[in-house]
């Protein structure tokens, strides 16, 4: 594999490597989160599970099928996934005010706590990572045109 790659799909040699450097910063950054969430005594899904609770962008709480959304996973995977946190003491189930069938998703004082510790590490990572990803991020931007 010498020279450049070029196929029905046109792309280049140079557009391979920096998708390849831009994937290998995310998975940095994925392996990072998931050392982290363990190392707090969190599964990794729990870990994104609260982040999308407390960063949730809607009027109202998130509901358990906005959650699954958000984690790209099944809606009845969700739900298992929301009963053992409310078991673990991680969130809390609100019934809905427009909707008493619908259950809105709260984090607990306990989880706040510990996604604040993570997310202030998730910070520090991501702010040692920019410059690679940056560098990536502008690299495949430079080599599509």
């Amino acid at each position: 594999m010498g020279g450049e790659i070029s196929g029905e799909d046109g792309l280049t040699r140079a557009q391979y490597v920096a998708l390849a450097a831009f994937r290998y910063e995310l998975r940095r950054f994925l392996a990072f989160s998931e050392t982290a969430a363990h190392g707090a005594g969190l599964p990794a899904q729990q870990h994104q599970a609260l982040l999308v609770i407390a960063g949730f962008d809607g009027a109202d709480q998130p509901t358990v099928g906005a959650l699954a959304e958000r984690l790209l996973i099944a809606p009845h995977t969700a739900t298992e996934l929301v009963a053992r946190m409310v078991e673990a003491g991680l969130i809390d189930k609100i019934p809905s005010r427009e909707d008493r069938r619908k259950m809105r998703l709260a984090l607990t004082t306990k989880a706040e706590s510990l996604l604040a510790a993570l997310s202030a590490a998730h910070l520090e990572e991501l702010k040692s990572l920019e410059p690679a990803l940056t560098a990536a991020l502008a690299r495949l931007g430079r080599d599509q045109a």
